[in-house]
């Protein structure tokens, strides 16, 4: 597979939705995550990730302003020991819960579909890296319906063990814009990931489209010692 610019990925999508993205620092020494969302409503867009103990959350920026929570507000990040979860809804949850009570990723999900929101039928977007200082790998999935029909939930996981450094796989939800909102196809896109979060997280932000942004967070986890850096970046702060 072509490695791809993510910052290039991201500068020729006007509206990718929600994106993640799981892998490994050039030098080796890091698990990294992404996340980010996008927003065309006002209600979308009035969102900010704040920090949740050892994961992040998204809140309404104006208590106000907000309609309709139930797919916009969640947890994105939760952490389980050894294992850091990351999606685009509260099936973050579904899987915190799963893989606690000894269930795989996939299986957590089983009982989980794309988001009920007609005619988008917006994908579920999942990820999970697992690590500790002998082993590390991570996973993705996507659950979305059969070419906008919603009889039919498809379901497609990806593993990737023993990650190469430098290397990382990218997924999101839409292919682009429009109406309705056609949903990603095929595999998670290898992209190239550095070790500087700082420098990372800042390109990340000015690649993504200005009007449609909302909120990224990055995190790079020590492999060795489990330690953490994040970065949140709020379009409303």
């Amino acid at each position: 597979m072509e490695m791809r610019s993510i910052f290039e990925e991201l500068k020729n999508n006007a509206y990718p939705g929600r994106g993640i993205m799981l892998g490994k620092s050039q030098d080796g020494k890091h698990a990294v995550a992404v996340y980010f969302i996008m927003g065309r409503s006002e209600n979308s867009r009035n969102r900010v990730f704040v920090n949740d103990g050892l994961g992040i959350r998204t809140q309404a920026f104006d208590e106000s302003k907000l309609t309709d929570p139930s797919l916009i507000i969640y947890a994105p990040v939760r952490v389980l020991g050894n294992k850091t979860i990351v999606t685009n809804g509260d099936q973050t949850d579904t899987i915190y819960d799963g893989m606690n009570n000894q269930l795989t990723f996939e299986q957590s999900l089983r009982s989980r579909e794309f988001e009920p929101d007609a005619p988008n039928y917006t994908p579920r977007i999942s990820g999970v890296i697992k690590h500790d200082k002998e082993d590390f790998n991570y996973a993705l999935s996507i659950l979305k319906s059969a070419n906008g029909d919603p009889s039919s939930c498809q379901r497609f996981t990806f593993t990737y063990k023993n990650p190469i450094s430098g290397q990382g796989h990218f997924i999101h939800t839409y292919q682009g814009d429009g109406n309705p909102l056609p949903s990603f196809e095929g595999e998670p896109k290898l992209v190239g990931v550095p070790n500087d979060i700082t420098e990372f997280a800042r390109q990340l932000w000015d690649s993504l489209n200005p009007d449609n942004k909302v909120s990224l967070f990055v995190r790079y986890i020590d492999l060795h010692t489990g330690d953490t850096i994040s970065k949140i970046i709020n379009k409303n702060s």
